[in-house]
């Protein structure tokens, strides 16, 4: 940690993960001096690409490996990555839904592909999922707002079809009724796993939100692959932040309070309880005390493997796909979530796998590849999860641990020392549900702003909740513009001709 004192600046963000770098990208484009403080000796957070020394010449996603929102939302879409450089690869399946005992369902970024794949079902995903792609943008608005005000999309008179196919497939997917509209367990298991990115029992309306979003934008801008690993976009951020006068001073950590240099507005990119921490009695002690009573959610437990080869899945076409959600049919990922929501490690984990060399093939060295899993497990969980997806894999995958030439598995209990910010492999940074996905991580008009003296949280903490988007450091960077600086317009944030 560094001990040299820190100069004074008009702000200081508090973490570098991507909601972290979207509001000091956002106060510096506005003019102000920002220095942002990162413990770890790498910039990135959750979005960081690191080689792990398992294999030369591979690197790995530490947290997220592909990126449907990093194309899809405001933020991102205002800050224009692609033309900054960033090449993003949609595969040409977003996802797969490999079955036991019948052809795996395969969500193709063509929406009519899809749609045929699934027979009986194939005009209800027309209807349904359909009809949300072709309205991505209302989707997303409706998705990534602020929780606290109306977003103008619902406004416009095409509101009147989109909103109410997502209303209804959220209420659907969220009661006992989660499997209409679809007869088939192919769809139904399709649209199930991607609910599974959003962790907690299903069903439920926040996973089913999560399902309707994702899925939407997998026939939209598709489910990219950054070339070169997550932090293409971390690289962009820092780049632009560092080009307008911003600073970033790694290996500082901060547990108070008084390890932060003089600021007018201080931003955390931290869990809640970590900004109770920090400012441990200097907020109101309502507030300190809510903070500290946001819950944990279910965790995650981390496995990267270099494999001699592609996975050899059963149905070929679960290949073609960057991401593979593995768990069988809804009934039992639905067991399997309510195991790890008891406190119990399932036989069978749901699992989700990318594969990053589908769509970059520059990830691959010397017929090396590197594979990501996460695992679903109950929080703090120690058991190394290195087996139990190796198992998983296999199942659907007959021949998977042949190719195994290196692995390293992270309990969900350790995810906590590459990234401070997953508190017992929670990387979510709090339960997900619907009613704390608007609660988030209070009820409170806003939910960003701690305290009277320029304090607040930017973190996925905040609405609109997990996911690499960025969103919720631009709605709390808008807030501390104006209410801090007076600066009640946003500024633009797009390439300027000399970027």
């Amino acid at each position: 940690m560094s001990t040299q004192p820190l100069p004074e600046v008009d702000a200081v963000v508090v973490g570098s993960g991507p909601n972290g770098l979207a509001a000091a990208v956002t106060l510096a484009r506005a003019g102000l001096s920002v220095q942002v403080l990162e413990s770890q000796p790498t910039i990135g957070g959750g979005a960081r690409t690191l080689d792990l020394g398992l294999a030369t010449g591979i690197v790995h996603d530490i947290c997220s490996a592909a990126h449907p929102l990093a194309l899809a939302s405001p933020f991102f879409e205002a800050f224009d990555v692609r033309a900054r450089g960033v090449r993003a690869v949609a595969p040409t399946a977003s996802y797969a839904q490999p079955l036991d005992d019948q052809p795996a369902a395969i969500a193709w970024h063509d929406l009519e592909r899809t749609a045929d794949g699934l027979g009986v079902d194939g005009p209800a995903w027309r209807a349904t999922v359909g009809t949300l792609a072709r309205h991505q943008d209302l989707v997303v608005e409706l998705s990534l707002g602020d929780k606290r005000s109306i977003p103008p999309a619902l406004l416009t008179p095409r509101t009147l079809l989109a909103a109410p196919v997502f209303g209804a497939l959220m209420g659907l997917q969220g009661t006992a009724a989660w499997d209409l509209p679809f007869r088939t367990e192919r769809a139904r298991a399709l649209l199930g796993g991607v609910s599974a990115h959003a962790m907690g029992t299903m069903p439920s309306l926040a996973l089913s939100a999560t399902a309707g979003l994702l899925s939407a934008i997998g026939h939209g801008v598709g489910w990219p692959i950054p070339v070169g690993g997550s932090q293409s976009i971390i690289d962009v951020l820092v780049e632009d932040l560092r080009a307008h006068g911003g600073q970033i001073l790694t290996g500082h950590h901060v547990r108070s309070w008084r390890d932060v240099p003089p600021a007018r507005a201080v931003l955390l990119d931290t869990p809640a309880g970590a900004a109770a921490d920090i400012l441990a009695n200097r907020l109101p002690a309502s507030l300190e005390r809510a903070l500290r009573r946001f819950p944990h959610g279910d965790a995650a437990a981390k496995v990267d493997f270099v494999l001699s080869g592609p996975v050899p899945w059963r149905d070929p076409e679960v290949g073609e796909a960057g991401t593979q959600h593995l768990g069988g049919t809804r009934a039992q990922m639905a067991h399997a979530e309510a195991q790890v929501a008891a406190g119990r490690v399932p036989e069978h984990p749901v699992t989700l796998v990318s594969d990053p060399s589908v769509a970059d093939p520059s990830r691959s060295h010397d017929g090396l590849r590197p594979l990501w899993a996460y695992a679903h497990m109950p929080a703090g969980d120690t058991t190394d999860p290195t087996e139990l997806v190796t198992r998983q894999i296999e199942r659907f995958a007959p021949g998977f641990r042949d190719l195994i030439v290196a692995s390293q598995g992270i309990p969900a209990s350790q995810m906590v020392l590459h990234n401070p910010a997953l508190v017992g492999g929670d990387i979510s940074m709090g339960r997900v549900t619907m009613a704390r996905m608007i609660a988030r991580p209070t009820a409170r008009p806003d939910p960003y702003r701690l305290a009277e003296t320029g304090w607040y949280l930017c973190s996925q903490a905040t609405p609109p909740g997990p996911g690499v988007h960025g969103m919720s450091g631009w709605h709390a960077a808008r807030r501390v513009l104006a209410r801090e600086f007076g600066i009640r317009e946003l500024p633009d944030l797009s390439p300027s001709p000399g970027d």
